[in-house]
């Protein structure tokens, strides 16, 4: 049996690469879709995002509808309002798509960010290259790690509720009443774990009002050659987006008349 090392690189292509050199290629794609409103420049953007889906071990429609359907969800949302509150007697159709484009191009990089990125991988380059705090940079860790932890408890939660016989049957007083109870009773668990999470870091010094010292990074981040080409081919890929979408006259910048 082998067992994954912690902040150790993933097998994937897109993992490889700094988390640093990932955000910063976000940023980029972010201020790029959202400096127009052409259906072009977003669209251009998505079809290069998804060419990155096997790059980031997003190969079965499953895996990636599950990851991904919350965006779809709210691309979906955005078009559907844009189109009842289009000016106009007709339905803006290309508005509306551009709007949906323009939340994919934005939030998808961040999909892939998640399912191809260790979050200790995160973690350690914030610290190591932008000076995050330690304490804010491994608390959001240790979060994110606790996080499928609620899952599991809320269903045992449920569970144990079910064994007692506690049911509301078809009244949703009820119901909603044993889900708020039961979401109490998450809270208080929740609390009580992070008291005990907080007072762990703190013993292993990461409470920085104790110790002023600098701490050191036993995995560390090195940005290296490929991440570079990374964050230039995303560079080159956002201007050639702009430029193409500008050569055929429907660039529209956002704060244009």
């Amino acid at each position: 049996m082998t067992l994954a090392i912690a902040g150790q690189p993933p097998s994937v292509w897109l993992g490889r690469i700094n988390p640093i050199a990932q955000i910063i290629a976000i940023l980029v794609i972010t201020v790029t879709a959202l400096a127009t409103i052409d259906l072009l420049t977003p669209g251009v953007l998505v079809v290069a995002e998804l060419t990155l889906l096997p790059a980031a071990g997003l190969v079965r429609a499953r895996q990636l509808w599950r990851r991904s359907w919350p965006l779809l969800l709210s691309a979906a949302g955005v078009a559907w309002v844009n189109l009842l509150f289009s000016p106009g007697d007709g339905w803006d159709w290309v508005g509306s798509a551009a709007l949906a484009l323009r939340v994919i191009a934005v939030a998808l990089p961040g999909v892939l960010l998640v399912a191809s990125t260790d979050p200790v991988r995160v973690a350690d380059a914030l610290t190591v290259h932008w000076k995050v705090s330690t304490r804010f940079a491994y608390g959001a860790l240790a979060a994110i790690r606790l996080a499928p932890l609620l899952v599991i408890e809320w269903q045992a939660i449920r569970l144990a509720r079910r064994a007692r016989g506690i049911d509301a049957g078809r009244n949703p007083v009820a119901a909603l009443r044993l889900i708020a109870g039961a979401a109490f009773t998450l809270l208080v668990g929740a609390i009580r774990r992070g008291s005990r999470l907080a007072v762990a870091m703190d013993a292993r010094g990461f409470d920085s009002s104790i110790n002023r010292t600098e701490r050191t990074n036993a995995r560390g981040s090195v940005l290296l050659r490929r991440d570079y080409l990374f964050i230039a081919a995303v560079v080159m890929l956002c201007a050639a987006a702009t430029a193409a979408s500008t050569a055929t006259g429907l660039w529209q910048p956002v704060f244009a008349n």
